[in-house]
């Protein structure tokens, strides 16, 4: 009862606001493509995941690739059972670790510094922003395998390769919300060869600020898609 009233308190809004406390990386690296989800992206997320499909609260919750922890502590404000961060990146995980004992959720949050490989067991729900490939081609496929071994429920952001162009224009104006769009034929494809099955996709706007000195401008927008997907993984009730 607790977990369902709370749920029912937390808008959107309130949420990202709080994710907002919970910074970017300090030290990025380009070649783990270590950009922080935005709060509004992970806010999304979170809200599809809790208030769509009832996979937050009370669940036990894994963030793969969890950076900074946004996801994760956002799970926990949400009202988690546990929420467990994994990352490869030690200095990121500190980071985490240090912000969710700042918040109060240093009881429910775990966090691993270590490669996927070192997690084992199963999860009520796994929810990741993996990297696009970007800079290593196929580097979410990793990320994707792992999660639907371990989850009965993933949530997974991919870079979009289509062009919406109302989200594109919406998305300026700050007033954008996830539409139901089709999966990629490709990620379809793995995704269903590894065991798992797409429930839903969704298109939003994800905006990240200048990150590298490589880059041209202030803010970049494009298009992603969260993946809805039924993973193998069986949990004991």
């Amino acid at each position: 009862m607790g977990g369902a009233l709370r749920r029912r308190l937390v808008r959107r809004l309130d949420l990202e606001k709080t994710l907002t406390e919970v910074g970017v990386h300090p030290k990025p690296k380009i070649w783990l493509e270590q950009y922080t989800i935005p709060p509004s992206t992970a806010a999304e997320v979170l809200h599809i995941a809790a208030n769509v499909y009832d996979d937050i609260v009370e669940k036990r919750v894994v963030d793969l690739g969890c950076g900074t922890g946004r996801l994760a502590i956002g799970a926990a404000y949400l009202g988690v059972a546990e929420v467990t961060g994994i990352d490869i990146d030690p200095v990121a995980v500190r980071e985490a670790y240090r912000k969710a004992e700042a918040m109060g959720f240093k009881e429910i949050t775990n966090w691993i510094a270590g490669d996927l490989d070192a997690l084992r067991g199963c999860f009520d729900t796994v929810i990741q922003n993996p990297p696009f490939g970007v800079q290593r081609r196929k580097a979410d496929r990793k990320f994707l395998e792992k999660a639907i071994s371990i989850g009965r429920k993933v949530y997974s952001l991919h870079k979009s390769v289509k062009m919406n162009k109302r989200l594109a224009r919406i998305s300026g104006k700050g007033k954008f919300k996830p539409l139901p769009t089709t999966p990629s034929p490709f990620l379809k494809r793995f995704i269903e060869r590894k065991g798992g099955k797409i429930r839903a996709v969704y298109s939003m706007v994800m905006s990240i600020p200048y990150t590298f000195n490589f880059h041209r401008r202030r803010r970049h927008d494009f298009m992603v898609d969260l993946y809805v997907i039924e993973g193998k993984a069986e949990i004991s009730k």
